[in-house]
């Protein structure tokens, strides 16, 4: 990682540390001692926000076997207790992870059953549901407050306001036409119970309401309920639930956000997969080329550089496709 000069990093060990089966204390001393040192050579590099977490395995699809599960999801949280050691004891930052994970799994195993997994059908690794819950731990121990924007709508004065990242082309008696840069994270509608997607897991952990909020506020609304139209969606709210806001991430999952998001989620991806490749295949053989051929060195500290460049232009090329978002809301009297 440092070749990249980071500023703000998240750590997310446990899962093999803990072996697979109960905690002792050689276990505990091991994980101390590696985040520690991680956490050292980070602050030392310069490193100004370090988050901390260990994550949990499925209550029922780790190695098929609930009652063994138990036993890995307490070995899991003591490492977890350990990372927050660490963190106060250090200065760094501590995410519960784990319980989250944990509390996350329950209510929606209780909702939907025990074949709905959330940390993957071998327990261990996460579909799409069971990563959205480990963004937003991570969001949350980075501090992130989820004020994509508020947009405000007088129904009676035809006017509007927006506020930074969102600007407003145009408002009348009708709605609003904006211009956006700010995007709200989007859901690729699927399976309720499936957990493949995103949306399955949204009625059991509070994505939406904590990290993801584009509010629309209709004050003077007309009537006591308005129908708002948001891209090719239309819900009914009454009137003073849309005086005090409504959140369109949350309601509109459908909406004009959806393409362009995807073609950055997609782009994220192939980033992804290219950075593994470099540091998997590239950066681990020159650490081991350097061992066999220290006369080498420069040279091979010149490809790494050149393997930095590289990563950096691809990641300048995934943010250069957020560009700004035309989209109208109509707002008008249901009744």
């Amino acid at each position: 990682m440092l070749p990249f000069a980071p500023t703000v990093v998240t750590v997310c060990y446990g899962m093999n540390d803990g072996g697979y089966g109960g905690m002792n204390d050689g276990i505990g001393k091991t994980y101390r001692d590696a985040q520690s040192t991680i956490v050292d050579k980070f602050k030392a590099a310069g490193v100004h926000l370090i988050v901390l977490g260990a994550g949990a395995v499925d209550s029922d699809t780790f190695h098929k076997s609930p009652e063994q599960a138990v036993v890995y999801n307490k070995t899991l949280g003591a490492l977890s207790d350990i990372d927050k050691e660490i963190a106060d004891k250090q200065g760094a930052t501590f995410t519960d992870l784990h319980g989250i994970m944990v509390d996350v799994m329950t209510k929606a195993k209780a909702a939907i059953g025990p074949t709905y997994d959330v940390c993957g059908g071998d327990g261990v690794h996460p579909g799409w549901n069971g990563h959205l819950i480990m963004a937003y731990a991570y969001l949350k121990g980075l501090g992130c407050d989820g004020n994509i924007g508020t947009i405000t709508y007088d129904a009676t004065a035809g006017t509007a306001t927006a506020t930074d990242g969102h600007k407003v082309i145009s408002a009348d008696k009708t709605g609003i036409k904006l211009e956006s840069t700010r995007y709200p994270f989007c859901f690729f509608a699927g399976d309720a119970k499936a957990s493949g997607n995103t949306t399955s897991i949204l009625p059991y952990l509070p994505f939406n309401q904590d990290l993801n909020r584009l509010m629309l506020v209709v004050k003077n609304p007309v009537g006591k309920k308005v129908k708002i139209t948001w891209g090719n969606t239309s819900k009914v709210f009454d009137a003073d639930v849309a005086a005090k806001g409504i959140n369109l991430a949350a309601e509109f999952i459908d909406n004009p956000f959806v393409v362009p998001f995807k073609k950055i989620h997609d782009a994220v991806g192939h980033q992804q997969n290219g950075e593994t490749a470099f540091y998997r295949q590239y950066f681990f053989a020159t650490d081991a080329m350097r061992t066999m051929m220290p006369e080498e060195k420069e040279t091979l500290d010149r490809l790494n550089g050149k393997l930095v460049v590289a990563i950096k232009a691809n990641r300048d090329a995934t943010a250069a496709l957020v560009t700004p978002v035309a989209h109208s809301i109509t707002v008008e009297a249901a009744e």
